[in-house]
């Protein structure tokens, strides 16, 4: 048999007085979803260990099988991974957001909507202005900014410490952005720079990049048009290279697979994982994004050779965190009619049963505008499966699914069975 996890970033919500007391879960229009949940057995998973930040780059790891203990080293490496960026071993690497500031307060943890041809300006404008030589004999940096995708990009620190706290942007929307500087924690590691060091060097490169960035072109014609300006960078979840098992490795079922994301961290993650990455044209990350494109690439994957798919949409967490519930519910309705509905009527004319799971990672509650740690409702279905009694998908009815509440790697471990 073959599998297929569809993932709706953030997709999960708290009941909304707008909504009668409802999550959006329950009130949007997902027939499909519906359906399977109908068909197939249903349950909850708790996707973040204990201790962990509930952030996609666990969340996401904890429900492909892998202990968050043993592997995890923050969403910088990972994402290094999807843009092709080979770590050395002393390497510190940082997802890098840039982000609106207005008035002392993070506006936005996406910078106004940035998109990847103007982002790129900005980072080659910071590595003129910012990126910092160890010295001039050895030739290497201690500080190198490395384009990504939007407002995604990676800030890499030579010799830097991973024992800093940092505080991710869009768990602080609204909040003045001073307190939020990065701390050091009282000890760690042995790398060049000090824990203090780091965080010291990481705060001067935030506030030195919020008096160049609004100089820069790009940032002036936001300004003269009102619009929201990319200016600052914000740094967060910092680690070195990670050390894992390939899904290959984690599960014999599993002999090639395939991930399909507009994400750099998921890609991050599928590469580790031993997955092939499958870029697909028109993919943004937001609720414009080509779910019909992805759709064709999982069955295509599915058709031609890969026994284990992996999709994943952004658009209901970035929703989310914009605080927009018409454009989650939408964004909702598209996953379940453009990119479930082709996949699952693609395989029932497939020679081999495929086993299809649809779950988020977190929820992102449209009225919080940030993740929350709290499980989230999944459903499995293959032909085949003994259903259990829910008939709707969402954070109520899967409480009482057959599978009950799960916990990280168990979601796997079950969805694997078949």
């Amino acid at each position: 048999m073959k599998h297929i996890i569809i993932l709706g970033d953030g997709m999960a919500d708290h009941p909304v007085e707008q909504l009668g007391g409802k999550t959006l879960l329950q009130v949007a229009d997902k027939p499909m979803m519906d359906l399977l949940a109908q068909k197939g057995r249903t349950g909850r998973l708790i996707t973040v260990p204990e201790g962990f930040p509930p952030g996609s780059e666990v969340a996401n790891t904890a429900i492909l099988g892998y202990d968050l203990n043993k592997v995890y080293e923050g969403r910088g490496p990972l994402e290094a991974a999807s843009i092709g960026y080979q770590l050395a071993d002393d390497d510190l690497a940082l997802r890098c957001n840039i982000i609106t500031l207005e008035d002392g307060r993070i506006v936005t943890h996406n910078g106004g909507n940035l998109q990847t041809d103007d982002a790129r300006q900005l980072i080659d404008y910071l590595n003129e202005h910012l990126a910092k030589p160890i010295n001039a004999e050895q030739g290497c940096q201690r500080v190198t900014f490395v384009a990504g995708i939007q407002y995604r990009h990676l800030l890499i620190i030579k010799g830097g410490s991973k024992h800093i706290e940092c505080a991710p942007p869009h768990d602080h929307p609204g909040e003045l952005w001073k307190p939020l500087l990065v701390k050091s924690e009282q000890q760690g590691g042995d790398s060049a720079l000090s824990p203090k060091q780091t965080a010291d060097l990481i705060n001067d490169l935030i506030i030195r990049s919020q008096q160049l960035l609004p100089q820069h072109p790009y940032n002036q014609a936001k300004a003269a048009q009102g619009e929201r300006q990319a200016n600052s960078i914000w740094p967060w979840s910092g680690g070195y290279r990670p050390s894992m098992q390939t899904l290959m490795e984690l599960y014999p079922q599993v002999s090639k697979g395939a991930v399909i994301s507009a994400v750099d961290l998921i890609q991050g993650i599928g590469k580790y994982a031993g997955l092939r990455i499958v870029k697909v044209p028109g993919a943004t990350g937001l609720a414009d994004t080509n779910y019909e494109g992805k759709a064709q690439a999982a069955i295509d994957a599915l058709l031609h050779g890969d026994d284990f798919v992996f999709v994943h949409v952004e658009a209901t967490d970035e929703a989310g965190h914009d605080g927009d519930l018409d454009l989650k519910l939408r964004a909702i309705n598209y996953l379940d009619q453009r990119l479930l509905r082709p996949i699952y009527e693609a395989t029932l004319q497939m020679q081999q049963p495929v086993s299809i799971a649809v779950l988020p990672d977190h929820p992102t509650p449209v009225e919080l505008r940030i993740h929350v740690n709290e499980p989230v409702p999944f459903l499995i279905y293959y032909p085949g499966i003994e259903a259990d009694d829910v008939q709707h998908y969402d954070e109520v009815a899967c409480a009482s699914g057959g599978y009950g509440l799960l916990r990280l790697e168990q979601f796997m471990q079950t969805f694997m069975k078949q």
